[in-house]
Order: C-alpha cells, then structure tokens, then sequence
C-alpha cells in the first residue's frame, strides 16, 4: 500500500527548496577560506626570504580580505547573471588575482600577464561549462 501513501503537498515542497536555495555553506565559509590561502600566499610572496614583519602580516591581511570580499560579492551577485557573463567574470576574477600573484614573484609582466590569460580562460571553460551543465 506504499503507492496510496500520502504526500506532502507542492506548498510545502516548494518553500523547502526555495529555502534550500539561499542556505549554502560555500556561499559564507568558501570566499573566508579561499581568501585566507590567497592572503598567506601574498604574504608569503612579498618577504621574499626576509624576516617576517608586521607589513608583510597587514599586506597579507588586506589582499585576503579584498580576494574574500570580490568572490564574496561575485558570487551573490553571479546569481543574477547570465551564465555566459558569470563564467567570463570568474574568469577574469582569476586571471587578475593569478596575475598579480604571479608578478609578485618578480617575474616580468608580460610572463605574468600570460600566466593569468592561461588561468582566466581555464576557469572560464571550466565555469561555463559547470554552468551550462547545472542549469535548472
């Protein structure tokens, strides 16, 4: 009799996914996380084998924040894109912060310009078809 058992109404289903929607762990914790890695490396990069000082620990700490704060926003407003535009704005969001990661290296720009190109077209690819492939 498992086929004559009742079910709960459309009301109450939609109002669990609707709710489901907006309550995502990556959303908040990601951004944090990811920005915390990024700020190290910066950190990390701008001693370039000195002693640890208190502006290399600020410097890490705003290029977290910044990184954090641009995914952050990225991604609650990348909801409301198309998602051809969304992929093309992760995209350039990595390029720019893999460029700059990679100039801080002390390499030459164009080098570092060319390592953000090759980012920023993967992670567009890669973000565009995720995109197009979890589509509702």
């Amino acid at each position: 009799m498992a086929h004559a058992a009742p079910t709960a109404s459309q009301r109450y289903r939609q109002t669990l996914t609707d709710n489901a929607k907006h309550v995502n762990l990556f959303s908040f914790a990601g951004p944090l996380v990811l920005g915390l890695f990024y700020g190290l490396w910066t950190a990390f990069l701008e001693r370039d084998k000195g002693p640890v000082t208190t502006a290399n620990v600020f410097y890490g700490i705003l290029c977290g924040v910044l990184f954090a704060a641009c995914l952050f926003g990225l991604d609650r407003m990348g909801t409301k894109m198309l998602a051809e535009l969304r992929a093309a704005a992760y995209g350039v969001f990595a390029a720019i912060a893999m460029g700059y990661l990679y100039s801080l290296s002390g390499q030459s720009i164009l080098r570092s310009v060319l390592i953000g190109l090759a980012v920023g077209l993967a992670t567009g690819a890669g973000a565009f078809y995720r995109f197009h492939t979890h589509e509702p």
